[in-house]
Parts: structure tokens; C-alpha cells; sequence
């Protein structure tokens, strides 16, 4: 059975201000989405941990910047946002709390965009490709709960979304099916960060 370096992901702190980050070189992953597209789910299900991040059906649910540990660096999980049942002053400053981390975060080396399967490419997903790609960033783009839809449904969004990526003119941007509940696109989706982090199966560095 293959390793997942990612089963010894721990809780590190939460950030309500992008100053509260560790002042460290370490390198970062963020994880975002739409409020209830699945972003927690999937990073429990990437970890193999069914507890590391709240699951909530409200959405915004996450309010801070949430990080974790990891081999090799650290995965953060950002305020999920969009929709969500809280004041438009609040969802206002967790949207100025997400820009900053994403315009200003040194660490950041990557960004994995959750976007439910069904309602990809919102106005929200596209301001985070553009942040992204303001930096030079690479996204990996997980179109979650697949397992609603049928295959030939599945595929064709998927494509339909890998057009649009090609249309923006964001190569470094690539697009994948996934679900936490069927696993698919799971184990891939763990590569593509390793490769990001430069660790093998067992958390050790890969040989330069």
C-alpha cells in the first residue's frame, strides 16, 4: 500500500491576520474555495484524516486561516468564501484576509482551488486564478463531489473547465475530477502536492 505523507498532518494555529503567520521560510500550500464546495472534506480526505478540518454543512464555517503541518511544509486551509450565513462585514474580512495571504504570503508556493463540480469557474474561483497568476502561482483545480454527476456529465465539465483554464492563458494551471466520498482523483491529487513540496511516499525529500 502506498504511503500518504500527508497521514501525519497536525494542526499547527489559526490567523485571524496574516501578521499571526510563523516567520519562517517554510513553504505553504493553500487551500480554498467556495463556501461549501467541499474544501474541507477534501483536505481530511488528501490526509487521510477524517477529524484534521471541520466538515460543516453551513457554509463559512471556516473564519481563519487555518494551518497544518505536514512533511515537508505546510497545508492552509483559507475562509471559505461566497455565500455564507454570517454579516457582510464579516464575509468582507475574511475576502481582505484571503487577498493578503494570497498577495503577500512569501511561503505560498501553490494553491489547490476547490470548486464543486457543479458550479465551477464562479466569479470568486476566477478572482483566485488571478491572484494566482499575478504571482506566477501554480493551481491545481479539484472539481469536487464528481460523484454527482455521471461519467459522461463528469468528463464533459472537466473539459469544459480545462478549456476555459487554456482560454485564460494560465499554463501552470491544471484542473482534475475528485471526490472525498468515492476517492477518485485522490491519490493523484496527493502526487501533484508532494511534487510541489519535494517529498516521495515516505516524507523525505526527493533526491535533487
Amino acid at each position: 500500500m502506498t504511503q500518504n505523507p500527508f497521514a501525519r498532518a497536525q494542526f499547527l494555529l489559526s490567523c485571524a491576520r496574516t501578521a499571526q503567520l510563523p516567520d519562517d521560510r517554510a513553504p505553504e500550500i493553500a487551500f480554498a474555495g467556495r463556501s461549501n464546495a467541499g474544501k474541507s472534506s477534501a483536505l481530511n480526505a488528501l490526509c487521510g484524516q477524517k477529524q484534521l478540518a471541520r466538515v460543516s454543512k453551513t457554509p463559512g464555517r471556516t473564519q481563519l486561516l487555518n494551518l497544518f503541518e505536514v512533511p515537508g511544509g505546510r497545508l492552509v486551509d483559507l475562509p471559505g468564501y461566497g455565500y455564507a450565513q454570517v454579516p457582510g462585514e464579516v464575509r468582507r474580512d475574511w475576502g481582505k484576509l484571503i487577498g493578503a495571504y494570497m498577495e503577500t504570503r512569501d511561503n505560498l508556493i501553490g494553491a489547490v482551488l476547490i470548486m464543486d463540480i457543479r458550479h465551477p469557474l464562479t466569479d470568486f474561483d476566477t478572482q483566485m486564478l488571478d491572484w494566482s497568476a499575478s504571482r506566477r502561482l501554480p493551481v491545481h483545480c479539484l472539481l469536487t463531489k464528481a460523484d454527482k454527476l455521471g461519467y459522461g456529465a463528469a468528463k464533459n465539465t472537466l473539459l469544459q473547465v480545462q478549456q476555459a483554464i487554456t482560454d485564460r492563458d494560465q499554463p501552470e494551471t491544471t484542473v482534475a475530477l475528485f471526490s472525498s466520498t468515492s476517492r477518485q482523483g485522490l491519490d493523484p491529487a496527493r502526487q501533484h502536492l508532494m511534487g510541489w513540496l519535494g517529498i516521495g511516499p515516505d516524507g523525505q525529500p526527493l533526491a535533487a
